[in-house]
């Protein structure tokens, strides 16, 4: 059979179906092959809010959009190429974002009539039939009956047998494409080494899926994306949780510090309980705790006994966190409390994103409270932010808190890997024992970065009252004294704001020094506005974009930089709360950007912001 292969440079596949249609797990497994050929990529996961949503219906459906390319991309894509529709209820939620001409792969027993009516057409409608999609590809599978056939031989029941369709269509996928299926195999194979017959019937869906596609004349073309041109070194593909997880552990043994987690499970933070639980080896201990507040409080009392003590958690775990971190900051100690963040108020979105704890992170404690706040831009920058997270805490004796979200957790993007050596170093100092002329320990005697002592329980010499209440200064003993409280709260403040001293200047991501606009954001929304901008800068705008690592405290030129411009545009998936920080600090009349949608702010609408703002409708 004479086949064409046609070129592709970039290509957005949305894999759509019932939560246990294993959409996630295909849509992952062909993100690790795409990595393994060197192809640029980006990923969006989109889980159902419900746990067991009804099967077919629209709230029960779960997506996985991937992007691939041989330019370097920084987004997931805006509209889908290619929509795998394994249900009714897929195509109708996933239709609108499906580019004219796109094609659409279609199971049909997920159109059969119990489906349709479960994702509410109309009585006698089918889309598959009434030429309502003539203006995509439509590309008609019946799956779950080829599935079935194919493994007629084997002895597992009918539902068993159905769990291997996603296999299937992934197989076609890989025929379509070009790609060797053998890093699937090799999966398979490791995850059902002890149930034989369900790694053969795996692996028997994935190779009837790809003989389909080769087999059958109706498919004349296969596509093919070349490796990008990455800068050189070694890369694999990496979530942002995993690579939270790994700068967690190469920060305990970069610093020597033990690695304590004390954690309570919560979407979409749940995944770095997991993955940290892995590492023993290391001296990772995990702990599950009964709930938000044992975990951040094990966490405390893990650093006070001189190891690096972690809490991980989403919004709702941060307001039950509050108290115990104000508990840290009256004691000086270090602490990160890692907030993955999710749609809100209340129990909100839990599956969806959204970066709206900044206030809370900033504000929400009683009392004068100040703390340090590191945010992640990508899912591979979690690593080496959060490594600087940890810096922070353990070398100026403070809780941090680290701001990711959702889309960042669940995303996947290649990763260069750093080797360990060419990691800096994080020095730690505990006090050993008393000094010269010291006749009693003084824990709160402070260095000239206003650091207090970190002197770990049972050192001979070095006891000292802990607690709650507020401490005298330099003695720590319990003080009521209203100038010693003010004097305490002031250096609080201080020594968070002394850190700007010692991290690095704001640099801009790209754009002139000077000019008409400045892009300035932070967290998830990098990939967007660096696309969105790169394109007006290629069109000859006068655009920049600056995006922050550091929240609490700013770098110190951050000022200088944004009086540099005419106007400012901060983004955010939130009502606007960095602009609200910004504007209060530096008196910059900036303009924001915001979406409350539960997904990321798209390449195609902030465009039409900048336009908007440069006054060009081109």
């Amino acid at each position: 059979m004479n086949r064409k292969e046609q070129l592709l440079q970039d290509v957005v596949i949305k894999f759509a179906g019932d939560s246990g249609d294993g959409m996630q797990l295909t849509g992952s497994q062909f993100t690790n092959n795409t990595a393994l050929m060197g192809i640029d990529l980006a990923t969006f996961p989109d889980f159902p809010a419900e746990i067991r949503a009804p099967q077919g219906t629209l709230p029960g459906v779960s997506g996985y959009q991937l992007r691939f390319s041989s330019d370097h991309i920084f987004t997931p894509g805006d509209e889908c190429d290619v929509l795998v529709a394994m249900n009714a209820a897929a195509l109708k939620t996933n239709l609108k974002t499906l580019k004219k001409g796109g094609k659409i792969i279609a199971n049909i027993e997920g159109f059969d009539s119990k489906n349709l009516r479960l994702a509410n057409y109309p009585d006698g409608i089918n889309p598959l039939e009434d030429n309502s999609l003539d203006g995509y590809e439509l590309i008609k599978i019946d799956v779950t009956k080829m599935t079935r056939e194919a493994l007629k031989d084997f002895t597992i029941g009918t539902k068993e047998k159905d769990r291997a369709k996603n296999m299937f269509v992934l197989g076609f996928l890989y025929w379509m494409y070009n790609r060797s299926m053998e890093s699937t195999e090799k999966f398979l194979k490791e995850k059902f080494s002890k149930k034989p017959e369900i790694f053969e019937s795996n692996i028997k869906a994935l190779h009837a899926g790809y003989n389909f596609g080769d087999t059958t004349e109706t498919f004349t073309t296969t596509y093919k994306v070349e490796k990008a041109k990455l800068e050189a070194g070694t890369y694999r593909s990496i979530m942002g949780n995993q690579a939270l997880a790994y700068g967690l552990i190469a920060a305990s043994q970069k610093s020597g510090l033990p690695l304590f987690l004390g954690s309570y499970p919560i979407t979409p933070a749940s995944d770095i309980l997991h993955d940290l639980s892995r590492y023993k080896n290391f001296g990772v201990r995990t702990f599950q705790a009964e709930d938000e507040i044992a975990g951040i409080s094990s966490a405390i009392g893990a650093s006070y006994g001189g190891s690096l003590g972690v809490t991980t958690t989403s919004g709702p775990g941060m307001a039950l966190k509050a108290e115990a971190m104000g508990l840290a900051v009256v004691l000086e100690i270090p602490l990160l409390i890692c907030d993955i963040q999710r749609g809100g108020p209340s129990t909100g979105l839990p599956t969806k994103t959204e970066q709206s704890d900044l206030l809370q992170a900033y504000y929400g404690r009683n009392g004068e409270c100040p703390m340090p706040i590191i945010s992640a831009s990508t899912p591979s920058d979690c690593f080496s932010a959060v490594y600087e997270a940890v810096r922070i805490a353990v070398q100026h004796m403070t809780p941090v808190i680290f701001l990711s979200d959702g889309y960042i957790a669940n995303g996947a993007e290649p990763w260069k890997f750093p080797a360990s050596a060419d990691l800096p170093p994080i020095e730690v100092k505990f006090k050993k024992e008393l000094g010269d002329g010291e006749d009693k320990f003084l824990p709160y005697l402070r260095d000239e970065k206003l650091v207090r002592p970190w002197a770990i329980p049972g050192t001979p010499g070095l006891e000292h009252r802990i607690g709650g209440l507020e401490k005298q200064n330099i003695t720590g003993n319990v003080s009521y004294d209203p100038e010693n409280h003010q004097l305490m709260v002031k250096i609080r403040q201080e020594k968070v704001d002394k850190i700007a001293d010692h991290i690095p200047l704001q640099k801009l991501d790209s754009g002139p020094a000077k000019g008409k606009l400045l892009v300035l954001g932070w967290g998830s929304t990098y990939g967007a506005i660096k696309s969105a901008v790169s394109e007006l800068q290629y069109e000859g705008y006068a655009v920049s974009h600056a995006h922050l690592r550091y929240i609490r405290p700013f770098p110190k030129n951050l000022g200088e930089i944004l009086k540099n411009y005419e106007q400012v545009l901060i983004p955010e998936i939130n009502n606007g709360q960095l602009i609200k920080i910004i504007r209060d600090q530096y008196f910059v009349d900036a303009k924001g950007y915001n979406k409350i949608m539960g997904v990321p702010i798209t390449k195609t609408e902030l465009v039409m912001k900048l336009r908007e703002m440069l006054g060009s409708n081109n």
